[in-house]
Formats: C-alpha cells, sequence, structure tokens
C-alpha cells in the first residue's frame, strides 16, 4: 500500500485546481496497476470533488452557484470570517476515491480531479493513499 502527499498553493479566494495529471503520475510513479485511488484533503475550507474538465465555465459555474446558495451575510456564528468557505467544503466534501485500471486513472470521458479552494489564496496538502486490488 503506497500512500503519499504533496502541496499546491492556490492564487484565488475561490477556485477549482486540476489535481488530475498529479495524481494519475502518483500513480504511474507508483507501478500500481490496479486497485483504488484515495484522495483526501486535511483542510477545513478547502474541498476535492469530481466533475467535468473539459469546459472551464463549469468550474466558474459551481463557484457562482455555490456564492448564491451560501450568503456572506448570514449570522454566523463562527467569527473567524471564513464561514461560507466551511459550508462549501461540506457541499463538496473532502475526499474523492478513483478506480486504477491497468495503471490508469478510471475516469469518464470529460472527467477531472479537482482540489476546491474555498479560503484562499493559501498552500495546501492533498494526502493520497493507494489500495492495491
Amino acid at each position: 500500500m503506497a500512500s503519499g502527499q504533496f502541496s499546491l498553493s492556490t492564487t484565488a479566494h475561490m477556485e477549482f485546481v486540476d489535481i488530475t495529471t498529479r495524481l494519475q503520475q502518483v500513480v504511474d510513479d507508483c507501478g500500481e496497476n490496479n486497485g483504488l485511488l484515495a484522495v483526501y484533503n486535511p483542510h477545513t475550507t478547502a474541498g476535492i470533488t469530481i466533475n467535468e474538465g473539459a469546459d472551464p465555465d463549469v468550474q466558474t459555474d459551481l463557484i457562482g452557484v455555490f456564492r448564491q446558495i451560501i450568503p456572506e451575510n448570514y449570522p454566523y456564528r463562527h467569527r473567524e470570517g471564513n464561514s461560507p468557505s466551511h459550508m462549501m467544503t461540506t457541499l463538496t466534501g473532502s475526499s474523492a476515491s478513483v478506480f486504477i485500471e491497468n495503471g490508469q486513472l478510471q475516469l469518464g470521458t470529460w472527467q477531472r480531479i479537482f482540489f476546491c479552494e474555498y479560503d484562499g489564496p493559501r498552500s495546501r496538502k492533498v494526502w493520497w493513499k493507494i489500495l492495491a486490488g
């Protein structure tokens, strides 16, 4: 069972960073042909999701919708100033799992894996683990 982590830096308050190529490189480097890749984000104001990567407007629309359904001006009791970011993280979640078949991540035609920043810009970490199968 291989595991590790990598760092990334975000450049905006809210953005989706495509980490698919980096994760495929992890699979390549580990040499595991079949199994499961688990990806985890250890931050409470950022998420991990799988969604369309062919059209960047999808990510822009997701951020726009999140901003519409999670108000900035709600009377949050958490006074740190990033409560909306915590709410958005709950929507996307903190992890994703992807099958590995013949050394390749098994994603749909348009699917990509994204690190979702909701409280940036920041330096972040992504943890991963490959379960052989």
